[in-house]
C-alpha cells in the first residue's frame, strides 16, 4: 500500500488508517489479531485508536490499546508502526465536563504509553477542545510532554478551525511543536450536524476546509465512510434503520454519482467514497472502521484506484441544487 507523509513530520503512513474503535472486546483477541495481521501484510501501519476505547465495557478498561499493544508485541512490529491515540476525552457519566488539564493529559498519556507498551507515542491527539482553555496554555502542556520525550508529534480531533489556527500560531511565535493533523468527521455524505446526537464532536466545514486547502495540513478523519451509509443504500433500497444525520437528498443523489462512477472503475460503492477522500488536493489519510478481514480487503481496494481527478471530485460532492 502506498505510504503517505504527514507534513512538518517525517512520519510516513499507509493511505488508510485502520481504526481501533472497533477492537475492544479483549475475549474476541484471535478475531482482531487477524484483522490487525491483514492490514500489516498489506502493508498498513497506521491504526487509530484512543485511551476512552473500550471504557464504556464493563471492564472500563483501554481495551483498545490494550489489544494493539499486545498484537504489536506478540508480532516485534512496533518499529514499523507509526503509533497513534487520543486522549483528554470528557467522562462518558458528563460529556459536558472537560479533561484538559494539564494533569488530566498526563494522566491518558501515561495510561496509554503503558497499554500499548511503548516509550513514545508517534502522534498524539487532544480528542476534544475547552474553549474556556487558551490555546496557549493547551500548547504549552502538551510541548511538555514533547520535550520529555513521550511524545513526538501532535494533533487534535474535533477541534475548529480558529482553535487550530490560534494553537498553530501561538505555537510557531514560541518555537513550540504545532498541530500537524487533523481528525475531524468527515466523508462523502454530507452531514446535518443537527441530527449529530452528540454535540462536542466536529464535522468538516467549509473553514477548515479552507485551513487544510492554505496550511497543507494533513487531516485523518473518523466516521469516513459515513457509518457505512452508502453500502446500506446499495443492499437496502429502502433505506431502513439509515442513520439520520445522513439520509438526505444530497447524498441519495450522491449515492447515485458513487454507483455511476463505481460501475467506471470496477470498483464498489465503498472504494469510492474513500477515494473521494484520498483524492483531495491536501493529504487525507482516512480512517476506516473494519471488524472483519472481508470488509478490510474491501477498504484497502479504495487505495489502489488511480487519484480522482478535479472534475470527478466536484462532481461526487456537488451539492443536490
Amino acid at each position: 500500500m502506498e505510504k503517505r507523509t504527514i507534513p512538518d513530520t517525517d512520519l510516513q503512513v499507509s493511505a488508510l488508517c485502520l481504526g481501533g474503535g472497533g477492537f475492544c472486546d479483549l475475549s474476541k483477541k484471535e478475531e482482531t489479531f487477524r484483522v490487525f495481521d491483514l492490514f500489516y501484510e498489506q502493508g498498513g501501519n497506521f491504526i487509530d485508536t484512543a485511551n476512552i476505547y473500550g471504557r464504556w465495557l464493563p471492564e472500563g478498561k483501554n481495551s483498545s490499546e490494550l489489544l494493539i499493544g499486545e498484537w504489536m508485541a506478540s508480532r516485534g512490529c512496533r518499529e514499523n508502526m507509526v503509533i497513534t491515540t487520543k486522549g483528554a476525552h470528557p467522562p462518558l457519566e458528563d460529556m459536558s465536563r472537560s479533561r484538559l488539564s494539564r494533569q488530566e493529559i498526563q494522566e491518558d498519556i501515561d495510561s496509554s504509553l503503558k497499554a500499548l507498551g511503548v516509550d513514545r507515542i508517534d502522534l498524539y491527539y487532544l480528542h476534544r477542545d475547552d474553549e474556556n482553555r487558551t490555546a496557549a496554555e493547551i500548547m504549552e502542556s502538551l510541548n511538555d510532554f514533547v520535550k520529555a520525550g513521550k511524545l513526538r508529534y501532535l494533533g487534535v480531533s474535533n477541534w475548529s478551525a480558529q482553535r487550530i489556527a490560534q494553537a498553530n500560531d501561538y505555537a510557531r511565535s514560541h518555537g513550540l511543536q504545532p498541530i500537524v493533523a487533523n481528525q475531524p468527521m468527515w466523508s462523502l455524505a454530507a452531514v446535518d450536524p443537527g441530527q449529530i446526537p452528540d454535540k462536542t464532536l466536529r464535522a468538516m466545514d467549509d473553514e477548515m476546509y479552507m485551513m487544510h486547502m492554505q496550511t497543507g495540513m494533513a487531516a485523518v478523519p473518523y466516521s469516513s465512510q459515513a457509518q457505512g451509509y452508502f453500502t446500506k443504500l446499495e443492499k437496502q433500497p429502502e433505506r431502513a434503520r439509515l442513520m439520520e444525520q445522513y439520509d438526505n437528498d444530497i447524498n441519495r443523489m450522491r449515492f447515485e454519482r458513487v454507483k455511476e462512477l463505481a460501475s467506471g472503475y470496477g470498483a464498489t460503492v465503498n472504494q469510492i467514497a474513500l477515494a473521494y477522500l484520498i483524492s483531495q488536493p491536501f493529504p487525507v489519510v482516512p480512517i476506516v472502521g473494519c471488524r472483519t478481514e472481508e470488509a478490510l480487503l474491501d477498504s484497502l481496494g479504495a487505495a489502489e484506484l488511480p487519484r480522482f481527478s478535479v472534475d470527478e471530485l466536484l462532481y461526487l460532492g456537488l451539492s443536490a441544487e
